[in-house]
């Protein structure tokens, strides 16, 4: 099976709301993060993930006093 490229993050929406989920398509990069797995990343480079094989996702901050959500689900993307 080959490695996964993308993945569409599904995060909840705004807390006591009707707001919509928010989904964040990511993609593979050469990196690989603190636990040893690789990380995905938006085009914009803001949403980054360490992502297992067995889709658990750890979310990595891309800059300082980011305290990022962690998505309900990670969807692998063909």
């Amino acid at each position: 099976m080959s490695p996964v490229t993308r993945y569409a993050l599904t995060f909840p929406g705004t807390p006591g709301t009707q707001a919509p989920q928010d989904v964040v398509v990511v993609e593979r990069t050469s990196a690989a993060g603190p636990g040893g797995h690789p990380v995905y990343e938006d085009a914009s480079g803001i949403v980054r993930a360490e992502i297992s094989e067995a889709g658990e996702v750890r979310m990595l901050a891309t800059g300082g006093h980011q305290n990022p959500h962690v998505p309900v689900h990670a969807e692998p993307l063909p």
